[in-house]
């Protein structure tokens, strides 16, 4: 992608589309993103509020942040596993490779779930608007041949690390062969990007029903968090009478997987599923129905 002022896909108001159909005529598809990272000892990791630290600036080892996050794999992992089960809410989870290097354990639960893999960078502790355009390259590659090799299945979908992206990025993603790609956090509908062969859909995610932003950067308790979620659904649901909408919520193990905060995930996840019209989906679920929809012919997808 050349420098733009604007995205590289069409301007379309949310009001001036046709409409959205989901399966058995959902009013909205809910898909739960599980951040699932690794972090090296000898990285640098990330402050107390999760701000990135210069190299010069870290000290390393950083124990106490480290273990933090290492909780969320030996520990906080294990809860998001049995309350989406709980629900039969099968996951899509952004995933570092390195996971499956450090923790096959976590990749083998998630197969057995039927749980969704998608790539997610190498590290959390580096991203790929810090490397060089052939590292960015060889990094996106290598993640997506690693989570390829540990479930035998390659990713469709890309979150990046950060959500971070250069001009080159979605280019290399769709030569590594990313369907589907999160960093684009601007609507409540699927849509067809300019760029990728075929064309690279973008799904919606969210830095707003989000753990990390919501706890770190917005300060909410654990009430409000619960109550966020709730609320966003209610109005993308209400909304969803007139044509589909998406919910993302994305969680990470070392900060919902908390026991003080798991009870938020799991009552909205009740709230959620009380009502009618919601359709549980993983990002290649959504993917699929959508290029296969005549809401997607009307918007410009090539066939």
């Amino acid at each position: 992608m050349q420098p733009q002022r604007y995205g590289p896909f069409p301007y379309t108001p949310i009001h001036a589309r046709p409409k959205l159909v989901w399966p058995n005529n959902a009013r909205i598809a809910v898909w739960i993103n599980p951040n699932i990272e690794f972090f090296g000892l000898d990285d640098v990791m990330p402050g107390n509020t999760n701000e990135r630290v210069a190299r010069e600036h870290a000290k390393i080892p950083n124990v106490r942040n480290w273990s933090v996050r290492d909780y969320g794999n030996r520990v906080g992992v294990w809860r998001l596993f049995e309350v989406l089960a709980r629900y039969n809410a099968r996951a899509t989870v952004a995933l570092n490779s390195e996971v499956c290097d450090h923790h096959p354990e976590i990749i083998e639960r998630a197969m057995q779930l039927d749980w969704e893999l998608m790539g997610h960078g190498q590290t959390n502790a580096r991203r790929i608007n810090e490397m060089s355009s052939e590292q960015e390259r060889d990094a996106i590659f290598a993640t997506v041949e690693r989570i390829e090799r540990a479930c035998g299945k390659r990713p469709q979908g890309w979150l990046g690390p950060g959500l971070a992206e250069t001009w080159h990025t979605l280019e290399h993603l769709s030569a590594a062969g990313i369907r589907y790609i999160c960093d684009w956090v601007n609507d409540d509908q699927p849509y067809t990007m300019q760029l990728g062969s075929p064309p690279m859909v973008s799904i919606p995610y969210s830095v707003q029903t989000n753990d990390v932003p919501a706890y770190f950067d917005m300060k909410c308790s654990v009430p409000e968090f619960e109550r966020m979620l709730k609320d966003q659904f209610n109005v993308l649901w209400r909304e969803g009478a007139d044509s589909g909408r998406v919910m993302a919520i994305a969680v990470h193990p070392f900060v919902t997987g908390q026991p003080h905060r798991i009870g938020a995930l799991d009552a909205a996840l009740a709230h959620i599923c009380s009502h009618e019209g919601v359709w549980l989906a993983t990002g290649s679920e959504i993917m699929e129905h959508y290029l296969k929809s005549d809401y997607a012919k009307a918007m410009g997808q090539p066939s």
